[in-house]
């Protein structure tokens, strides 16, 4: 599980949104793979996270915040993965059957956009039907 602290923005029932106090994951305070400097050069003002909060946390709490194992990864296969995919089906179904026509790259071009269109649709609908795990709160920080 990936763990990070941060503190807590505001409070909606049980979600809550959080801003983290390092760039990046903070699993090495910016001295590793430098995902820190990464995100100070391109997000210019703190972001926000939503998250469950299941142990009750209240504005301006410093908390941890955990990541189950594999649902970035998961995450990143539904947002870019699967679109790209799709893409290259439907340039590769196109080009197929438009390979003796006169303008096939253009049919191939068309094809590839109708399949990435048809990719982010898909990965559009599989995460609202999925029940979204969202990271958590699991405990409040040691330094608050």
């Amino acid at each position: 599980m990936l763990e990070t602290q941060v503190v807590v923005m505001q409070v909606e029932n049980q979600r809550t949104f959080v801003r983290s106090q390092f760039g990046g994951c903070a699993q090495c305070k910016g001295k590793g793979c430098t995902a820190s400097k990464l995100s100070q050069l391109f997000c210019n003002k703190p972001r926000q996270f939503l998250v469950d909060n299941q142990i009750d946390a209240r504005v301006g709490d410093q908390v941890v915040v955990v990541v189950e194992n594999g649902a970035v990864l998961r995450g990143i296969g539904l947002v870019y993965l699967l679109p790209l995919l799709c893409l290259f089906a439907g340039a590769a179904l196109s080009s197929i059957f438009t390979s003796q026509v006169m303008q096939a790259d253009y049919y191939t071009a068309v094809g590839a956009f109708v399949g990435l269109a048809i990719g982010f649709v898909v990965s559009r609908k599989i995460a609202s039907g999925r029940s979204q795990q969202l990271p958590y709160i699991a405990r409040h920080s040691q330094s608050a």
